[in-house]
């Protein structure tokens, strides 16, 4: 069994930093995705940003020039450092890992809170 497990959210001020990890509690084999997902509350969860095996990454609209998303080198790690932070981007942060066959590892979330 794999459980992806977030680390890293907490209370920021508006402006401020926070970096996100994500590591498995085993080796997955087969990965063609890695990424972040959040969901405020009473909205649905939404895409925040996802990287590839081969290193392409993709980001929300909201999230760009602000967010970077990278992974470890052993591919069973991501990281998702979040600057400039603003209110609207507080959440529950998901982290999740796509397999090849479409097989989907999410961990349980990471509270992230905003301040103005």
């Amino acid at each position: 069994q794999v459980q992806p497990v977030e680390s890293g959210g907490g209370l920021v001020q508006a402006g401020g930093s926070l970096r996100l990890s994500c590591a498995t509690s085993g080796r997955i084999f087969s990965i063609r995705t890695m990424g972040w997902f959040r969901q405020a509350p009473g909205k649905q969860r939404e895409l925040v940003a996802t990287i590839t095996i081969d290193g392409s990454t993709n980001y929300a609209d909201s999230v760009k020039d602000r967010f970077t998303i990278s992974m470890g080198s052993a591919r069973n790690t991501v990281y998702l450092q979040m600057n400039s932070l603003k209110p609207e981007d507080t959440g529950v942060y998901y982290c999740n890992i796509r397999t090849r066959l479409i097989s989907d590892y999410w961990g349980q979330g990471t509270q992230v809170t905003v301040s103005s």
